[in-house]
């Protein structure tokens, strides 16, 4: 019922269509593809559109998908020139043409089509797509065309139908109802067993669904879970699983958003291979370690990058100068002046990490100021600079960089790349950088302090080469099927042969409570995985931080870079395991059994520890994303299952949002009677949180999309542990006993039916 009366509400909104030469008001669901729609400024769209012109200069306009992705920062969307005149209904009303577009589908992030009017054919890509349900902002109207209604646009087609969620009491009690009928409507003793067909409580799961339901309003209604600062209470999105609560084994968990803050601080860099921070620590202060060569060590504060940037040091100054350029240019941020302060700019950005570094440009001195379709403008040194944005490769967790093509206001081409270390060192040229041992130890310092990093590069690009490139690029994003598969490969051609110009660090603190409820639910006999895109020494030094990690562990490290090394390398580490874990007689009578609910309804609570919980050093597995990959596949996937699984502690770095997703089905299906919870914060921790048992979304900076795929709701990790150990621990205790209370009171009643039988045989 709440489901079709919101449907109704959605339905029944208003939007202008084109009718003859004017708008006219309809409802959302009488839009139909090829109607002109007029979108005003906070308006939802109501359906898959492409962009045909709008109020702002070049068919430019602003648009807020979080309802989508989760992402709350402004996107630009961009008309093509061939429409930005139509600026009328009456102008609208004479367009002429045909589209063709890719059938709708998943991907909220790629579009491929054509639009062919009287005189040419032109391609449609991502900037001319509205999808529904997204909104319009900043902008006072738009006029669009409808490609996509109802219950086929793409918005529809990433998400999933909401199946009935049946927790283990529900599935058994059912089970066994299913499993008495044919017995007791073939047996001969029919009539005689349709006196007790009461003895097996049918009205017992209409009881539990009530007493659920209010043991849901007791979570939703708990203050101790509501965040104050984001005005964000714990929610539970739905009732079926909340005595699940009760029963987890294992948690997954992201890192960033999750068990930190995401938000962002840009504290140190790297550039031709010196180091700077925002502050310095006086043993980290840089000093001469080879007078000599002059090779120094440590580093120094952001006063002393300044004055080396006006020095006109010609070793030096280009370096930073290109450096602070880059970070200032080569990005998808968005400024924005507010009314109140009308000087001050706000970076609407993608995600925390790229804002952050744009802020850490200005701090230095290079202010981004502009951006237009095609250009951006930044402030240095009291003069502005206009830079002609060519093209944008954009980032993905498979590319793990982003690139800018943009030609200088001298003339030039160049290429500003930025990325995670392993794509971009492989692509260095082989002459010409002198700063990688510098830059590659300075990383891995960022990394140990738990900082995230980046590396930064560029290259020049000649004028012929960017001519022949081009056409590869336009061909690719010209294509109507796989169209982003072709796009990857044009940027592959030509992100090689770069210049390292150095590295950036940036901050994101723990969250308040991670640490004491990491060790609570460790305490309670809970495994946690983190699974994060992170560095390796990132997510080591955060697991120790946040006491995922502590210093008894022995950590078992496996980067190997091949299928059979990492075969080999997991084989030998859990013979090696195994040979210290041989339980003792006392120690396995310890572990021998299951508590038994009912017949049906068995749970072994010490399973999880009985492994770990032997006299050997408890364990903790790193893995990274490359190992992990050969990890999950088919003939090595049970002996990583096994290893982790007796490990305290798992920690797998630089994956995928689909690796995340692997590796919670790994677990769900194949370690028996194992309650699995996934948590996470972003767009991309989803699949990982519908893939677990049970799925619990944080309310976080990047949105509410993981919140509203989550069968729970909460604003801090720390709230966790009252979830799970207060809320989930009391459901599952009290249907325990509304289980057993239901079958005593039938049993009861109906025996005095069994000695009336005997009675009267």
């Amino acid at each position: 019922m709440k489901r079709n009366k919101q449907d109704n509400e959605v339905n029944n909104r208003a939007i202008k269509v084109l009718v003859g030469s004017d708008f006219v008001e309809k409802k959302w669901k009488d839009v139909v593809v090829g109607d002109i729609v007029r979108v005003e400024n906070g308006q939802f769209f109501p359906a898959d559109l492409v962009l045909l012109s709008s109020s702002e200069p070049d068919a430019l306009c602003y648009i807020e998908t979080s309802n989508l992705d989760g992402e709350t920062n402004l996107k630009i969307r961009q008309g093509l020139q061939e429409t930005t005149e139509l600026l009328t209904p009456e102008a609208v009303a004479g367009l002429e043409g045909v589209i063709k577009s890719e059938l709708p589908n998943n991907s909220l992030y790629t579009f491929e089509g054509t639009l062919r009017l009287s005189h040419k054919e032109v391609p449609l890509d991502p900037a001319q797509l509205l999808l529904r349900g997204a909104m319009l902002r900043n902008t006072r109207w738009v006029y669009a065309i409808v490609i996509n209604t109802k219950q086929v646009d793409q918005s529809r087609k990433n998400g999933q139908h909401p199946d009935c969620l049946y927790s283990p009491f529900e599935q058994d009690i059912i089970m066994v109802n299913v499993a008495q009928a044919p017995y007791m409507v073939f047996s001969n003793f029919l009539t005689f067993m349709i006196l007790y067909n009461n003895l097996i409580p049918l009205s017992l799961i209409v009881t539990m669904e009530f007493v659920k339901y209010f043991l849901g309003t007791l979570i939703n209604s708990d203050m101790d879970m509501y965040h104050e600062h984001s005005d964000t209470p714990a929610t539970a999105r739905t009732s079926s699983l909340v005595e699940e609560l009760g029963q987890v084994d294992y948690i997954f968990s992201d890192k960033t958003g999750t068990l930190t803050c995401n938000v962002m601080e840009y504290k140190m860099c790297s550039i031709a291979g010196t180091g700077y921070a925002e502050t310095v620590p006086d043993e980290k202060k840089a000093r001469v370690i080879d007078p000599d060569s002059g090779k120094e060590s440590g580093h120094y504060d952001f006063r002393r990058l300044i004055a080396n940037l006006d020095s006109n040091n010609p070793a030096v100054s280009p370096v930073i100068n290109e450096f602070l350029t880059l970070l200032a240019v080569c990005h998808t941020v968005i400024p924005e002046t507010t009314e109140e302060e009308p000087g001050k700019i706000v970076y609407q950005a993608s995600s925390p990490d790229e804002g952050a570094l744009v802020k850490g440009a200005m701090t230095l001195g290079y202010t981004f100021t502009t951006r237009r379709p095609k250009s951006v403008t930044i402030r240095h040194h009291e003069r502005d600079e206009e830079y002609e944005v060519l093209n944008i490769c954009e980032f993905n967790s498979t590319r793990k960089r982003m690139s800018s093509l943009v030609r200088t206001p001298s003339g030039n081409i160049k290429l500003y790349i930025k990325g995670a270390d392993t794509v971009i060192f492989e692509r260095l040229a082989k002459e010409g950088n002198k700063y990688i041992e510098e830059t590659n130890a300075h990383l891995e310092e960022y990394a140990s302090e738990g900082l995230r990093t980046l590396c930064i590069a560029y290259r020049d690009i000649p004028e012929e080469e960017y001519i022949e490139w081009s056409k590869i690029y336009d061909k690719a994003a010209t294509q109507i099927n796989n169209r982003s598969e072709a796009l990857d490969k044009a940027a592959e051609l030509i992100e090689n042969d770069l210049i390292l110009l150095g590295a950036t660090a940036i901050e994101d603190k723990l969250q308040d409570g991670v640490p004491d409820t990491i060790h609570t639910l460790a305490t309670a006999g809970i495994k946690l995985w983190v699974l994060t895109g992170d560095r390796q020494e990132t997510a080591i030094n955060i697991g120790y931080s946040c006491k995922l990690l502590t210093e008894d562990m022995s950590l078992i490290v496996c980067n190997e870079e091949t299928h059979f090394g990492t075969k080999e390398f997991l084989e030998q580490k859990l013979a090696a395991v195994k040979s210290g874990l041989e339980p003792t007689e006392s120690q396995r009578s310890n572990y021998q059994g299951f508590i038994s609910l009912l017949p049906f309804c068995k749970r072994r609570f010490d399973k999880v520890n009985k492994d770990a919980d032997h006299d050997a050093e408890p364990l903790a597995l790193i893995i990274d994303g490359k190992s992990l990959g050969f990890a999950l596949e088919d003939d090595i996937k049970f002996t990583f299952l096994e290893l982790a699984c007796i490990c305290k502690a798992v920690v797998c770095c630089r994956v995928s949002p689909l690796q995340k997703a692997l590796v919670v089905k790994l677990v769900k299906k194949n370690v028996y009677g194992a309650v699995t919870l996934a948590i996470g914060d972003g767009a991309n921790d989803v699949g990982m949180i519908q893939a677990a048992h049970v799925g619990v979304g944080i309310s976080g900076m990047e949105g509410l999309q993981a919140a509203r795929s989550a069968d729970f709701a909460i604003a801090q990790f720390r709230f966790l542990r009252k979830l799970l150990l207060v809320h989930g621990g009391w459901a599952y205790s009290r249907l325990s006993k509304l289980i057993l209370y239901s079958f005593y009171k039938n049993i009861t009643l109906y025996l005095i039916q069994l000695w009336f039988a005997f009675d009267n045989g």
